[in-house]
């Protein structure tokens, strides 16, 4: 699904457009004669002493895509500078801008344009987080992650953080119960071979055996995410393969306004999700698995 992020549509530059606006003096590797470039902010640097940064959330770059970029860049150049700030040893970290900068390395560039500005680790994080959320560059485990550490290097609360963000609190707390899974499962997340709506019917097993066991199922029979939801409703329930059935030759039956309003719901609250009825009236069933899983859907349903 598209992640875009609310930032008033002024994006990344809403960060780096804050207070800091005591530039630091250009960098003291300088390599002239050095084109000027159109940005009056962006010096020539080496990139030898371009260096990544250490809270970068993306740890995956595809080597097709590079070697795309790389050629582009040997035909245009570099379009948008690099943003860095001043390591104190001779190195700059790379705040924004790591794809290009290995890209121009790839291309055989000695040096790019690079924009200093001085931050925080904690302010570093975070532009690094929304530069690569903005550009939908983060796989679901590597913005997950990036959302923990954040969290945990600056005290943010869920709530605070998305805000943060710019996105819905029950999008953050999706996210993040992607890590309780083990690391085979966030694995198969971070390689595409199953969805976080496949993870979502995963944490919904309680039973670690059956958890594995329907992990398996999804990896060689293909199951999709609703059908994923029901097998996880089963292995919760005693006797559920019975009342399954029963359940499933009843929706068969329901108009597809309703089937389209489940899957919303599964979709927002992150959990099993049960609508007994019809267009005019009837139930709905939401499942949780433990007390923080009541508390996080108490707090998405405007508790």
């Amino acid at each position: 699904m598209p992640r875009r992020i609310g930032l008033g549509g002024k994006g990344i530059d809403a960060l780096l457009d804050n207070n800091d606006n005591s530039q630091k003096s250009e960098p003291q590797v300088v390599i002239p004669p050095a084109p000027k470039n159109k940005n009056h902010d962006a010096a020539q640097v080496s990139v030898d002493i371009l260096v990544p940064n250490p809270g970068q959330p993306r740890k995956n770059f595809d080597e097709t895509e590079l070697q795309e970029l790389a050629d582009s860049i040997k035909t245009y150049g570099i379009i948008q500078p690099i943003i860095a700030a001043n390591a104190g040893d001779g190195t700059y970290i790379i705040i924004a801008g790591e794809r290009r900068t290995r890209a121009a390395r790839l291309a055989g560039l000695e040096t790019v344009p690079v924009i200093i500005r001085d931050y925080t680790d904690q302010k570093r994080l975070e532009i690094s987080l929304i530069e690569n959320i903005q550009r939908t560059d983060l796989n679901p485990i590597e913005e997950a992650a990036a959302y923990k550490n954040l969290m945990d290097f600056s005290g943010l609360s869920q709530d605070e953080l998305a805000v943060r963000m710019g996105k819905n609190r029950s999008t953050v707390a999706n996210a993040l119960r992607l890590l309780k899974l083990p690391v085979e499962i966030q694995k198969s997340i971070e390689e595409g071979k199953i969805s976080p709506g496949h993870a979502r019917a995963l944490l919904s097993v309680t039973n670690v055996k059956a958890r594995e066991k329907l992990y398996r199922e999804i990896l060689a029979e293909e199951v999709s995410v609703r059908e994923a939801e029901k097998r996880a409703s089963v292995l919760n329930t005693d006797g559920g393969k019975d009342k399954t059935k029963t359940k499933n030759a009843k929706e068969k039956n329901r108009p597809p306004e309703v089937e389209a309003m489940v899957e919303k719901f599964i979709e927002r609250l992150g959990t099993k999700v049960v609508i007994e009825g019809d267009l005019n009236k009837g139930r709905i069933h939401i499942d949780y698995y433990s007390m923080e899983d009541l508390e996080r859907l108490y707090e998405i349903l405007g508790g």
